[in-house]
């Protein structure tokens, strides 16, 4: 098949992405069933094997997965213009629509058991995934392992520093223990329009903001700086997907006073409720933040610079990926990451998540029945939003 040679305007391919993020509800997993169906099976512009290897680099590297499918089809047909294109258009209806959450409904007019109910949410959406990732990434009991001492090693040390040596550790482990359960399959490469050079200063330019942002804040003192610095590390250690964001973000806005834990969990809640990617939250916390510049200024700064890690990384070792992925080491150490994940989550969903908003057996007994909807009853995350403030607004939560 040869269709995913031919070019497509930036425009046409904006306009492609923005309808699927109006209406791509269901987080990661169901956006990338969206993507299949649109250009594997209606528009065929790449064959089933090489979208397969698409997702499998996808799910390597940090970031949305989602979005990465996202941005690397815009690149294939329409250059790094495109790539942007896609973004904005599987972007922006969410990003707007919480910023708009965050400025126009405060907690006054919104109400304290709206807020409760949206964090209730937010407690069901993460055991959810949990749940979900657990069964998927923590099969065996060598990875199990590495997620319960990762959750505890977090637990400890509840900082980023924790969270990426907890990482890094899992890594390790997976590098030395987990080669034996497996590899990768074997499929079609993702065609790459652009040389090795320019993965390579991709890659640099990814590296110098992570090391030199954090001087540049400390020389500078500017809130826009520090702003950035925080979502784009934030955006460069996110393994696992969306929900895996909330300890990471926590951990940033909210023991600084950026953000309170109230309107954290609510935020979170509400994001279940819009389509398109997860990452968008960091619009509705960069919106709301009390450190300056906050409002939409600060929603741009934030959505930008948790998105930009995870472009730099997925275009620069694209070229790279055939011969990386074979590597029985690499492969290892992607799955100990991967186990590393869900112990993050494990710990966030204690604290965070649970401690915060289940405060007695009413609270509980709740979260409960929210799971069920979602897990049993396959309900759509944004329909368990409105319920849940619906039964808020009746006091009956």
């Amino acid at each position: 098949m040869n269709n995913h040679t031919k070019s497509t305007h930036w425009l046409s391919l904006f306009l492609i992405f923005l309808r699927l993020g109006l209406t791509a509800f269901g987080g990661p997993i169901a956006h990338l069933a969206y993507f299949r169906q649109e250009f594997v099976a209606r528009r065929q512009w790449l064959s089933e094997h090489a979208y397969a290897e698409l997702v499998a680099f996808c799910q390597f590297t940090p970031g949305p997965a989602s979005s990465k499918v996202g941005m690397l089809l815009g690149l294939s047909r329409g250059g790094f213009a495109g790539a942007l294109a896609a973004w904005l258009g599987f972007t922006l209806p969410s990003a707007v629509a919480l910023v708009w959450f965050g400025l126009e409904i405060p907690t006054t007019k919104l109400g304290g058991s709206g807020w409760h109910g949206l964090q209730i949410v937010a407690v069901a959406v993460v055991a959810q995934a949990l749940w979900n990732m657990g069964k998927t990434l923590t099969p065996d009991k060598s990875r199990a392992s590495i997620a319960v001492l990762a959750c505890a090693w977090v637990s400890a040390i509840p900082s980023t520093t924790g969270q990426i040596g907890a990482i890094a550790l899992g890594g390790l482990a997976g590098a030395i223990g987990l080669r034996a359960y497996g590899t990768l399959p074997s499929s079609e490469d993702f065609p790459v329009h652009y040389r090795k050079h320019w993965g390579i200063f991709l890659l640099s330019l990814f590296a110098l903001l992570l090391l030199g942002l954090p001087i540049l804040n400390t020389t500078m003192h500017n809130d826009g700086i520090e702003l950035f610095d925080r979502f784009y590390r934030v955006g460069a250690l996110v393994f696992g997907g969306g929900h895996v964001v909330l300890p990471l973000l926590q951990a940033q806005v909210v023991p600084s006073g950026w953000v309170s834990n109230n309107r954290f969990l609510a935020g979170y809640g509400a994001t279940q409720a819009v389509p398109g990617p997860l990452f968008t939250f960091a619009a509705y916390l960069g919106a709301v933040s009390t450190h300056a510049p906050g409002g939409w200024i600060g929603a741009m700064i934030a959505l930008v610079a948790i998105f930009l890690p995870s472009f730099l990384l997925v275009t620069g070792i694209l070229p790279f990926w055939a011969q990386l992925r074979r590597h029985p080491h690499m492969q290892g150490a992607m799955k100990g990451v991967n186990a590393a994940v869900v112990g993050l989550l494990l710990a966030a969903f204690y604290q965070p998540v649970w401690h915060s908003a289940v405060l007695n057996a009413k609270d509980f007994s709740w979260v409960l029945g929210v799971f069920a909807l979602l897990a049993l009853w396959k309900t759509p995350p944004w329909l368990a939003v409105i319920l849940a403030v619906l039964v808020s607004a009746l006091g009956w939560m």
